[in-house]
């Protein structure tokens, strides 16, 4: 059994114009937002062993923070730069090469390619991913590369807004 949570970036800081896309921050609530969700899978039994992130700087300070919940060090991080603004093709690609010794995977990358990709694994529609809104999968398959060519079961959307 494989399970897939893809991540969107946590909410980043637009106070300053002249910062690249690659290197803008979180904000405030971004820094919280990070944290509390990744202690609200936990609180649920969620478990993630392997986390995958964009190379931008909010992408990759959520992975951190989630990391960082999870007991992981951030050097564990697998960085892969095609996750900054990735089209769907992206996403599976990335898929399917993961490495078979993780079963449960976190991808955190960015809108508007996050929603569309999450928009084909199962019959659940998001509208739009909401800033650190984590929607999980999971797949009776032992190999990554089976995974977007078998059955995918919805297990969960949850964001930070959310009401429990």
């Amino acid at each position: 059994m494989k399970t897939l949570m893809i991540i969107r970036h946590a909410k980043s800081n637009w106070d300053n114009v002249l910062v690249t896309d690659m290197d803008r921050a979180l904000n405030d609530r971004g820094k919280r937002d990070a944290p509390a969700m990744a202690q609200r899978l936990l609180k649920s039994g969620v478990r993630i062993d392997h986390f995958v992130s964009s190379p931008a700087r909010r992408a990759r300070t959520t992975a951190e923070l989630f990391a960082h919940e999870f007991g992981k060090d951030r050097g564990e991080i697998e960085f892969i730069p095609d996750l900054y603004h990735a089209p769907v093709q992206t996403f599976k690609e990335v898929i399917i090469s993961l490495d078979d010794r993780f079963d449960h995977v976190a991808i955190f990358s960015h809108n508007p390619g996050i929603t569309a990709f999450v928009n084909t694994l199962t019959s659940v529609r998001v509208d739009n991913m909401p800033t650190c809104g984590v929607f999980a999968v999971t797949s009776p398959v032992t190999h990554w590369s089976d995974f977007l060519g078998t059955g995918k079961e919805f297990w969960f959307f949850d964001y930070p807004k959310r009401e429990s």
